[in-house]
Formats: C-alpha cells, structure tokens, sequence
C-alpha cells in the first residue's frame, strides 16, 4: 500500500531525508517514530505530495507521488498536528465544504458526512462553531476530515499532541477501529501509544532509517539473549530470597538473576539468558525440583521507550564518531 525506496529530500545543505526505504502493507498501523528533526514529518509531507523527494521514489495506493500526485491525493486522509480548521465554520458545514472539496458527489455527501460524525463522535457539536470547540473535539473534526472521502491511507502526525489522558484514550481507540478499512501511518512521540497501537514502528534519526519491524522482533534483535520474570513462594522469609536466588543462577544458561521483590514468603526475580539461549524450560524445573510454588514464569521484553532510546543513541554516538 505504502513503498519507499532511497526516499532522500535535502535543503540546500542540509538533508532532512537520507535514502529511507520502508514498506506498509494494506491494513497496517505502522507507528513513525524518531527524535524532534529526525525527518519524520519532511517524510509525512513527502507522501502527502506537499513536497517533492530529492531522489528515490515512493508510492502510496500504486500511485507515484512525483508522476501522479493528484491520484495519490485522492487516495490519502492527512491529519496533520495542527488540524485544518475553520473557527468561524460550523462542525457539518466544515464538513460538508471539505467533503465537496474532495470529490464525493453531492448525492452521496449527506450518508458520508453522517458516518464520519458517527465514527468520530462528534455529533453532539454538529452545529457548533469549530472555534468555540475543546482541543480533543477539534482533533475530532480534524480525524473526521481526514476520512470523509473514504481514504485508502490515513496519514497522522501527533494525532493526540495537547489532549488529556481521556481523550487519549478515545482517539487511540478510534484509530484502533479505523484500522483494516484503512492503512495509517502514526507519528507521534507517545511511546506507550504506539506500542498499543501499532502493528509494525519505522524509526528514523538524523534522516535515516534505524529499523523496522515489529516491537517484538526489535526486542530479540536488540537483547541477543532471553529474560524471564520469576516469581516464587517459598515457606520462609528473608534468607529464602537468597538461598532461592542462588538456585536460578546454577540453571545452565543462566548469565545473571536480579531479585526484583520479596514480601510475605514470595519472590519475583528477573532472570537473564547468557547468548542464544532458552531458559524458562530450566528455570521452572529448578523451582519444582526445590520444593517450592511456582506462581509466574513469563518473558520480559524491552519497553519502546527502551528500544528507542538504544536505537536512536546508537545512532547519534555513530554520527559523532563519523
């Protein structure tokens, strides 16, 4: 749905976009992420066909945005971080100016522009100036705006930049529903979002491409080894909290065991695998073996903000280095 190729876009001297390539398949949510001017948003307008590439090429529902922008055009929703409002429009006049805009023919405008109100939860304010809204409601009308035509691909930049928790919630749960029927493309430097949120996260700093893939496959990749969360129960206090520990860091495999808690007779541990290995097999036969209850054994996996923060790191110390 979504294909870039060498995708490089340069100012004078300064090159906001150096050789990215990334695909997004139809249906995706695929969270965009990197630091404040890593080219996020030149790549967001890239694809929108507010600004021609540089070099590479890329395409968006089959449509070359440098040969055929229009038809991109009329294949995308763009939602950028500041909304583009009317204040002194009314929410359904706004809409309804916007949806001619776009092309939907004037018999199918009203079932449109009722749906999109609907999904959007925004009929409560159908006829209220677009100025005198709250930011959440105006994000509303901006997301609303951005699928009225129906889109293949949705387009959002900082989608909840200046809401409250709740709101939140209830645009990240929109998305969530939008998906399927649509492939979106969220930047956004809510870190916890997109892990809820996303599928697959494209990272970029300094105008390159860091990585790509799923949260999941970037923890394996990152880590090289397994982690384990452990907890136990044990008839003692204190003193079987060591005895204990000493037991999972005999487990062949076992590089290192950090007790995380102890309280009223129970343990939890965090237990990491020396390279290559798997460990939890071992890890609850040991607790078996010993006598003692074994309430929790899961893996532990990186957090985004972990991931890119060692992602992005890494590739600064790189650039200085250079």
């Amino acid at each position: 749905m979504i294909k870039v190729e060498g995708l490089t876009k340069r100012y004078a001297r300064n090159v906001a976009v150096d050789n990215i390539s990334f695909e997004v398949r139809k249906g995706q949510i695929v969270g965009f992420l990197g630091p404040n001017g890593a080219g996020k948003t030149t790549t967001m307008r890239v694809l929108t066909c507010f600004l021609p590439p540089t070099a590479g090429r890329a395409e968006v529902a089959g449509y070359d945005v440098l040969t055929a922008p229009m038809d991109v055009k009329r294949r995308i929703g763009y939602l950028p971080e500041t909304p583009p409002l009317y204040p002194e429009m009314e929410v359904v006049e706004y809409l309804e100016f916007v949806g001619r805009l776009k092309g939907i023919a004037k018999n199918e405008l009203p079932r449109r522009l009722d749906e999109v109100i609907e999904r959007c939860a925004v009929g409560d304010v159908r006829t209220k100036l677009i100025g005198r809204l709250s930011k959440g409601y105006r994000q509303r009308v901006g997301l609303a705006q951005a699928i009225i035509h129906n889109p293949d691909v949705l387009i959002l930049d900082e989608p909840t930049a200046g809401l409250d928790p709740k709101q939140i919630i209830e645009t990240r749960e929109l998305i969530k529903k939008l998906a399927g029927n649509h492939t979106i493309i969220l930047s956004t430097h809510i870190l916890p979002e997109v892990e809820q949120t996303c599928e697959q996260v494209v990272i970029i700093a300094k105008g390159k491409l860091v990585a790509t893939d799923s949260v999941h496959n970037l923890t394996s990749r990152l880590r090289g080894s397994e982690a384990a969360a452990v907890e136990i129960e044990t008839r003692e206090g204190t003193p079987a909290a060591e005895q204990a520990r000493q037991k999972l860091e005999q487990v062949s495999g076992v590089s290192r065991v950090v007790l995380k808690e102890s309280r009223d007779g129970r343990h939890r541990f965090e237990v990491e695998s020396l390279q290559g290995r798997s460990i939890r097999a071992d890890l609850a036969r040991a607790v078996v073996e010993s006598g003692w209850g074994l309430v929790e054994l899961h893996a532990v996996a990186f957090s985004l903000e972990e991931i890119f923060l060692q992602l992005t790191s890494a590739d600064a110390a790189e650039g200085e280095k250079q």
